[in-house]
């Protein structure tokens, strides 16, 4: 892009915290490629769609023509990453870290261009560095400005151990950022701490500092935690299409915008059609499909994700479905109806707090996806199936 205030706008898509924008600005201004810096310590074989937040912004910076450093932390792996956890890490075997490595590689390169990625490991560095050198960068912070971070500081007031080479992840993720001279380093909001960090060094070593762009992150199918294997709310992107295709029709209508904000390569402004088109009545479910079928697509190809759509809509919609049910038309006078009042007026529940206790079981559905917001509510100009349980369902025309 050669117009940088668009170029500063896609980057800040999604972004939780830029600090300091001023200085992006001033360095795309420049023209000069940029050194764009994201670690991923290889502690599982595969990666999750969370994981992709993160590459997918380094995709952006790499369209743009910067020099993107996918860095593998196989020296940082061994160490353990404390990030978040109210207890100490099991660090991994160095055979368990290259192998893993090595799955990551093959795994990023469906978003990243191979050929214009840098793949960088850290201990190129600091196996380099050596006893002394660790224990010269060990001096360059305290303790007490350790115990700044919230996880060491709860941890501590818990009485939870912390062991001793825990306070190195950060110094050692910070010095990554001197040995590539980076310009720009990418973490998620619980990386904070250990980004801030490589600004500090890179100044003490004379470098101009890094600017830290922390993008936010991705709720699992749940909603609520943090997408995780160890949680199993998480969408892997080695999962088979059809296994993709499921778990995104699964997640809420309310997700679906923070999954195409954080995951879709669609550009904002049709994004902002979608919802457009919902409020006039599209039924969410075709949207959800739209970037299901767009992320198998990326993980697969386009051939997988369509076969994934029709295996869903034949085993979810119309095997599940009766071929002759009763009909209605619902005529709001707002223009809208509760789906609960819905229900009601289908026949399908006796009453609107029977129908709350539906949608909690996990009994309602909408077109065989599940509802999961007892607030919804359904505008005019809409058709569907709706389901209660098993048996139950109606064909209902809200005009």
């Amino acid at each position: 892009m050669t117009d940088v205030s668009q170029a500063f706008a896609e980057l800040k898509r999604g972004a939780e915290e830029i600090l300091v924008e001023d200085e992006l600005l001033e360095k795309l201004k420049t023209g000069k490629p940029l050194k764009i810096k994201a670690g991923f310590d290889p502690t599982a074989p595969d990666l999750h769609l969370g994981h992709t937040v993160l590459i997918n912004k380094l995709r952006q910076f790499q369209l743009q023509g910067h020099e993107v450093i996918f860095l593998i932390g196989d020296f940082t792996g061994l160490i353990g990453d404390p990030t978040g956890k109210n207890v100490t890490r099991k660090p991994l075997t160095k055979a368990d870290v290259l192998a893993n490595a090595e799955t990551y590689k093959e795994q990023v390169f469906k978003i990243l261009d191979p050929e214009k990625t840098t793949v960088a490991f850290n201990s190129t560095w600091m196996e380099k560095l050596g006893a002394a050198g660790m224990l010269k960068l060990a001096s360059r912070q305290t303790v007490a400005r350790m115990m700044e971070r919230d996880d060491f500081k709860k941890r501590y007031a818990g009485g939870q151990s912390i062991a001793i080479h825990e306070f190195m992840y950060p110094l050692v993720q910070g010095w990554d950022s001197v040995a590539l001279e980076s310009d720009v380093e990418l973490g998620g909001t619980d990386q904070k701490f250990n980004l801030l960090m490589g600004r500090e060094l890179q100044k003490s070593e004379g470098q101009r500092p890094q600017t830290v762009l922390m993008m936010p992150l991705l709720e699992g199918l749940d909603g609520v935690q943090k997408m995780s294997k160890s949680l199993g709310n998480y969408i892997g992107i080695t999962d088979s299409p059809s296994d993709m295709f499921g778990k995104i029709m699964s997640i809420s209508d309310v997700l679906m915008w923070r999954y195409y904000e954080l995951l879709s390569f669609k550009p904002l402004e049709e994004i902002a059609a979608y919802k457009t088109d919902i409020e006039k009545g599209k039924n969410p479910r075709d949207v959800k499909i739209d970037l299901a079928k767009e992320l198998i697509e990326r993980f697969h190809d386009q051939g997988a994700a369509q076969a994934a759509h029709d295996e869903f809509i034949n085993r979810f919609q119309k095997g599940a479905m009766p071929d002759e049910m009763p009909e209605f038309t619902l005529t709001p006078e707002d223009g809208e109806i509760a789906i609960a009042n819905l229900l009601k007026e289908a026949g399908l529940v006796a009453s609107t707090s029977d129908a709350y206790r539906m949608i909690k079981q996990g009994a309602a559905k909408i077109d065989g996806e599940k509802v999961t917001d007892r607030s919804l509510t359904i505008k005019s100009n809409s058709e569907a199936v709706y389901q209660v349980g098993k048996r139950k369902f109606a064909r209902v025309k809200v005009k």
